[in-house]
């Protein structure tokens, strides 16, 4: 198995958005974290001969780091047809063996039917930091539970005991955690630092 940090490497090609959606939360999830999320769910046998889908894929950061290591079929979904046109841009970059089919649909209402026993949903949700948009990680998991046997994503800090309550309502339960920083540029007019490093959390989630 290639190494997490050459994984790293392999996606530093993978451009960000051209014109990103404050709404959205669209930021682009940085290569490590993205190469950590994929090499931890690799290791535990959740992406090689799976269907692994891209639930908010933005410009496929996460798809793509997927599609690297060996699955069966790989799957973005998001809202935004600008994001989309980049990741098929990025995916020809990276040149994984791999292909992903990108579709463009609300990934909250996901028009897709996977075999659910062999399908992994990795995500960086939106985390909810807008006025009006609180929770909005909410819907993403319940999609992930949904469509998948076990999912991975990315929540803001302190969101341990929400993640879990919801796991355990909808038939999951979070069997690994882990802390994460999330790199998040001067991007928005309400941004008033160059960078800032949020803190966040990673859960792996099996669904039952």
């Amino acid at each position: 198995m290639p190494t997490k940090r050459a994984l790293a490497q392999q996606l530093g090609v993978v451009a960000g958005f051209d014109d990103p959606r404050a709404d959205l939360e669209q930021y682009r999830t940085p290569p490590e974290l993205a190469a950590h999320l994929v090499h931890r769910a690799d290791l535990e046998g959740d992406i090689q001969d799976r269907t692994v889908l891209d639930l908010g894929c933005g410009t496929g950061m996460l798809a793509l780091a997927a599609a690297l290591r060996g699955p069966d079929t790989v799957v973005g979904v998001d809202i935004d047809p600008d994001p989309l046109s980049t990741a098929r841009k990025n995916e020809r970059k990276v040149g994984s063996t791999t292909s992903v089919s990108w579709v463009r649909a609300d990934a909250t209402r996901a028009p897709l039917r996977p075999p659910v026993a062999e399908t992994t949903v990795v995500m960086n949700p939106p985390f909810g930091a807008q006025s009006g948009n609180e929770h909005a990680d909410r819907a993403f998991l319940a999609t992930a539970a949904e469509l998948s046997s076990v999912s991975y994503s990315l929540h803001n800090a302190g969101s341990e005991a929400f993640v879990e309550s919801f796991a355990a309502d909808n038939g999951g339960e979070v069997t690994h955690a882990f802390a994460a920083e999330f790199e998040v540029p001067h991007q928005f007019d309400f941004h008033d630092e160059a960078s800032r490093s949020i803190d966040a959390e990673l859960y792996r989630i099996e669904w039952r």
